[in-house]
């Protein structure tokens, strides 16, 4: 590891790296250790440009035998994970190094860094105070398949990590002896594991790993308010007070039924209440932790406290609490307090709340907030507040509930379902006929007339459609309205699609005056987004629909779809779409006197919406964000930011910095003639795109040179990767889509139509300074290049030739894949031209240096996968041979994903 140029990580990697080489020797032999070894030469001799080394290497896989291959699959795969490993945990000793140097001046990217920094630029108590009210970020976890490692591969990296963080430590011969014995058992154990799950996980197995990352966010959250707290206290005294948590959880893991008849009422109805469950088994180990800690005793205060009096009360409101109290000191009164509290808790987590249980999460808080302010009377209080005040932030944030739960369901399943109804209550003999007005005239005579009668005959689909309203009505009285997230709908294309779900929310309903859950549309196409004005417009025409939005306080949710936009008109296109139609919503809204929230459907890969977050909130359009967002976390993307604190810590702060610092940019526009540029990039990139996809044969090609066909069938995830079965390119879901692109190492999807559209531009004067100007001074076109030139960077179309080579033999095939050569330099040139740099990502080395180094690794395992596909495509295969091939394949796309650090 000699090349690597950080001397601690090259001796970390060097470290796991023999300690992994020794393990293969010792259960597969020298022989097979020697083909690992031979494979990681030629891999370095042909990225360093030794002469036919990619040749040989090629050939040396094409002699081996399954067994053999597996054996490098594991070997290379394996390695990667570690050096991941290894790349986190440097990460982690740099934010623990900028956090000791943080005080008395806070570092780069913080939130105190941006209240001073909108302290220096000069905004005022009032303007901040402004700011924080509004700021709200709600992070929404997904169960998208993307995560391809398995629980028990995670866990036993989790537990090397731990382990070499030991090793930081000053130990004895004896422990770091120990300490080596462990990781090499650990590194043994993962060796013989299985890599690949043997079936698809359930989705309340998905719910359970949703809910494997909540206790590092119930540690880290209260530091993020605690933060806050502090640098507004810094810069503007005590004069700002803040009213809310600013970073909350939602979820669709149980609750996201678009296209997976896996997630049915009864799982949603499930998982609510595991939600519930969670939250008050953390609250209760937060109460428990309190009365161990709080030992002090009042009994030598000559007046009665308040908080005395209030146990005195609620011990003669529930005499069931006088057993409990009685066995604490009298003089212990905040053990007694915390005793009733955790009497209640225990009220509340049952199938019914009983009446001394807590209503609303609202409750359980002023209870604690009695004992804060109790304390607050009292010296020698200071680190026992901390405690609560950290507390009162957890209920804040995470309350009774842990995190709302949202629903969605495709548009088109509520048409279906509210055709049958009509015609089985006879308003409609014909519902498909009904145009949008007449549907929207029908919907809004009958909202509020109850016409669902438990004798109605309906078919299964309706039924379990009906059952799931049922369901969040029925949690909604048993756990409080907080229990609920929001009512999103796919493939939203009209008004009607809205109220068609007021419809059934009032159809449901168990009580007349329940209040609605948000209702959102999901706009994800680009002929969605270009409509979406229109839609919002229509909405919020319809009577009935707008009073709803009025007793939400005139809010109204939007849902931005990227992952389907991109795959619909390509990278810049839907940056560009994406961007317009927030503007022209906001617009069409400020006409209501409504405002509006955008949910950010993005995915973790570049091509599905992905890159650094805080980058892509500081890139919104001016004047569209106020403080109040809410973003998907998908996939792989949950372990890599939640799996570890510190690094789960600094993906809060810089997610909080970055809207600190765009909800206070003022709404402005930028230069027209920027816009008018940009609509004329846009058109051409998508033309060229769509060129592409428009080829004769394009599909076949999409087939031939990569592994879609296995990725479909991957266990990774409990949800189905068509939303039609057997249907073409445009029912495949945009996460096989990029997963493929990815695995051959061509990021097509985050760069396909740069070059075409930007080149021919900076090949003029005129024209090239204009961009150059907009790269330097406009964050959402910087944010667009940046995130293509990582993309552009990660690729390898030396790689990707390959691949290409799967699918010759027809003169279109070959064309397509010299369209793609042809685009990927195009882009890059326009890249390097607005950066300035002579090479990708020169302004971000440690990046660079990165890939650099695990992409020798990575090869082998995309020529063995490529070797593999060949394999498996010859005829007269018998079935145990495709079976082995298949497992093998599959392997070798976890090695690729792991090098990668990202699948789809």
């Amino acid at each position: 590891m000699e090349h690597i140029k950080d001397a601690e990580l090259r001796d970390e990697i060097n470290y796991l790296g023999n300690i992994l080489g020794d393990t293969i020797r010792d259960i597969a032999g020298d022989e097979a250790l020697a083909i690992v070894e031979d494979l990681r030469r030629m891999a370095w001799d042909r990225r360093v440009g030794v002469q036919d080394a990619g040749q040989r290497m090629s050939e040396r896989i094409t002699n081996l035998n399954n067994a053999q291959i597996q054996i490098v699959l594991r070997a290379f795969s394996l390695f990667l994970d570690l050096l991941n490993l290894v790349e986190d945990r440097r990460r982690v000793r740099v934010l623990r190094d900028r956090a000791r140097h943080a005080y008395p001046h806070p570092h780069s990217e913080s939130i105190r860094a941006a209240i001073a920094d909108l302290k220096e630029a000069g905004k005022s108590a009032g303007e901040i105070q402004s700011i924080v009210d509004h700021l709200h970020i709600e992070l929404v976890f997904t169960a998208h398949p993307t995560d391809a490692k398995r629980k028990s591969v995670r866990s036993k990296l989790t537990r090397i990590r731990s382990i070499m963080g030991q090793l930081d430590s000053a130990l004895t011969s004896e422990e770091r002896d120990d300490a080596e014995v462990a990781i090499r058992g650990e590194i043994e154990m993962l060796w013989q594991t299985d890599f690949i799950r043997p079936w698809r996980p359930t989705v309340m197995q998905e719910v359970g790993r949703g809910l494997s990352f909540k206790p590092v966010l119930w540690k880290e959250v209260p530091k993020i308010s605690r933060e806050l707290s502090r640098g507004l206290r810094e810069n503007y005294g005590e004069e700002i007070q803040l009213t809310r948590p600013c970073v909350t959880f939602g979820s669709w893991i149980g609750g996201d039924r678009d296209g997976h008849p896996g997630v049915t009422s009864e799982i949603t109805r499930q998982t609510l209440t595991w939600l519930r469950e969670e939250a008050i088994a953390l609250q209760l180990k937060r109460c428990d932790g309190l009365m161990g800690a709080l030992s002090l005793s009042l009994s030598n205060h000559s007046t009665v406290s308040p908080l005395e009096s209030s146990v005195a009360e609620r011990v003669q409101r529930f005499p069931d609490l006088e057993l409990r109290t009685s066995r604490i000191p009298p003089g212990e009164v905040y053990r007694r307090w915390l005793a009733i509290i955790r009497w209640r808790l225990e009220q509340t987590n049952q199938p019914t709340v009983a009446e001394a249980g807590y209503q609303s999460a609202d409750e359980f808080l002023n209870d604690v907030e009695l004992m804060t302010s109790e304390m607050n009377g009292h010296p020698g209080m200071k680190f026992a507040l901390e405690d609560l005040t950290s507390w009162q932030s957890q209920i804040k944030t995470f309350g009774l509930n842990l995190a709302k739960l949202d629903v969605r369901q495709n548009a088109k399943v509520h048409r279906e379902v509210i055709n049958e109804l009509l015609k089985e209550l006879g308003l409609c003999e014909d519902p498909e006929t009904l145009d949008e007005t007449a549907r929207l005239n029908l919907l809004a005579d009958t909202l509020e007339t109850q016409l669902l009668k438990s004798s109605i005959t309906v078919s299964d689909t309706v039924r379990e459609c009906l059952n799931t309203f049922q369901v969040l009505h029925e949690a909604s009285q048993q756990f409080s309205e907080a229990a609920l997230g929001m009512l999103v709908i796919s493939m939203t294309a009209v008004p009607s699609d809205v109220l068609s779900v007021l419809w059934l929310w009032k159809q449901t309903s168990i009580d007349a005056d329940s209040c609605v859950p948000p209702i959102v549309p999901l706009l994800e196409t680009i002929g969605d987004l270009e409509h979406g004005p229109a839609i919002l417009s229509g909405m919020l025409e319809i009577p009935a629909y707008r009073e709803t939005v009025r007793k939400q306080g005139n809010q109204q949710v939007i849902m931005l779809g990227y992952s389907d936009s991109t795959k619909d008109g390509g990278y810049l296109t839907a940056c560009w779409s994406l961007f317009q139609a927030q503007r022209n919503l906001v617009e069409v809204a400020s006409k209501f006197g409504v405002e509006l929230t955008f949910f950010h459907g993005r995915g973790g890969s570049l091509g599905r919406g992905g890159g650094p977050a805080a980058r892509s909130i500081l890139s919104l359009p001016r004047g569209t964000f106020h403080g109040s967002l809410r973003l998907t976390e998908q996939g792989e993307v949950l372990a890599d930011r939640y799996d570890d604190p510190a690094i789960a810590r600094r993906h809060l702060e810089q997610v909080v910095w970055s809207s600190l610092l765009a909800a206070s940019e003022p709404a402005s526009h930028d230069a027209n003639d920027w816009h008018e540029l940009m609509d004329q990039i846009s058109q051409t990139s998508f033309s060229f795109y769509r060129e592409l996809l428009e080829q004769q044969d394009f599909v076949e090609f999409f087939r031939l040179a990569t592994p879609v066909s296995e990725i479909e069938q991957l266990p990774i995830g409990s949800r189905p990767s068509r939303r039609i079965p057997g249907g073409g390119l445009s029912d495949l879901r945009a996460i096989p889509w990029v997963f493929s692109w990815t695995q051959t190492r061509c990021l097509l999807p985050a760069w396909y139509g740069m070059g075409a559209a930007l080149q021919p531009l900076l090949d003029e004067e005129s024209t090239r300074s204009k961009l150059i100007a907009m790269f330097r001074d406009w964050p959402f076109f910087r944010a667009l290049v940046e995130n293509a030139e990582l993309a552009l960077a990660k690729s390898d179309m030396s790689i990707a030739a390959r691949y290409a080579d799967l699918a010759t033999g027809k003169p279109s095939l070959e064309q397509i894949a010299t369209m793609i050569d042809k685009e990927f330099a195009m882009s890059k040139q326009a890249v390097l031209q607005l950066t300035g740099n002579n090479g990708l990502l020169d302004g971000t080395p440690w990046l660079k240096e990165s890939i650099r180094v695990r992409n020798r690794f990575i090869d082998p395992l995309n020529l063995i996968q490529i070797e593999l596909l060949r394999r498996g495509r010859r005829s007269n295969l018998s079935e145990e041979e495709s079976e082995e091939l298949r497992h093998l394949t599959r392997l070798s796309i976890n090695g690729v994903v792991a090098g990668m650090r990202t699948s789809g």
